[in-house]
């Protein structure tokens, strides 16, 4: 498999070899919605929190006697039934929202993805951004050629996730130059998961040969494992 390349003014500069194991997998919708939704319970705190009758103050004298007042029989003013009373099947803080998924799974996710996105012509593999200062324009500059490469023409707009950019390591210029932009956002090729790669319409792999030993890296920790067992 291969793709093109293209350089910072959306010019094509050549081709790279893209490993099968990564941007060759079929789509798989079962485990990518597992994953995705394992992810995101991950991150569901308890938050909310209420209290029962038994963490309620006050409610310990019987509000009338039991009999002969023609009023129905109460114990306690803090019964789930009374204002300022306690809450029955409230949520509480001690729920645990998170789901395990292995990485051998969270992986081929990833790559299932990253073959859809492919094919869908929604990854763009660019050699360098050569972003030698700090400066917004220049970035935005840099969109707007890619918006000039077929296919890629809505990568400007302002309204939704439109551009993750990836980098093969941390670089301050490119991370501080983009993020004022909205609809973009950038961060390292170790760090990308299923969610972001969704949550993006369109994904700009900078540094291709250097990002793809990254992304390659994970297949071989899958190797290795399937081959213990």
């Amino acid at each position: 498999m291969e793709a093109k390349v293209y350089n910072k003014d959306g010019k094509e500069t050549g081709m790279v070899s893209l490993p099968e194991s990564i941007f060759g997998l079929k789509w798989n919708s079962d485990l990518v919605n597992q994953v995705v939704l394992s992810m995101e319970s991950s991150k569901h705190g308890p938050w909310a929190h209420a209290r029962d009758r038994a963490h309620v103050r006050g409610g310990g004298k019987k509000p009338w006697k039991q009999k002969g007042t023609g009023r129905a029989r109460h114990g306690s003013t803090r019964s789930p039934i009374w204002v300022g009373g306690g809450v029955s099947h409230g949520p509480t803080n001690e729920k645990d929202y998170t789901r395990k998924i292995n990485k051998n799974m969270k992986n081929k996710a990833l790559f299932t993805v990253l073959s859809a996105k492919l094919r869908d012509g929604e990854i763009f593999f660019v050699n360098d951004l050569g972003l030698d200062t700090i400066k917004t324009k220049n970035a935005q500059d840099i969109l707007n050629n890619f918006s000039k490469v077929s296919g890629f023409e809505k990568i400007v707009y302002k309204k939704g996730k439109r551009a993750l950019l990836l980098l093969p390591k941390s670089d301050a210029n490119v991370i501080k130059s983009f993020r004022n932009i909205g609809s973009t956002f950038v961060d390292i090729v170790s760090n990308l998961n299923p969610v972001d790669a969704l949550k993006y319409k369109f994904l700009a792999v900078v540094s291709p040969e250097e990002s793809l030993k990254v992304l390659s890296s994970r297949t071989k920790v899958r190797a290795v494992k399937a081959k213990a067992k």
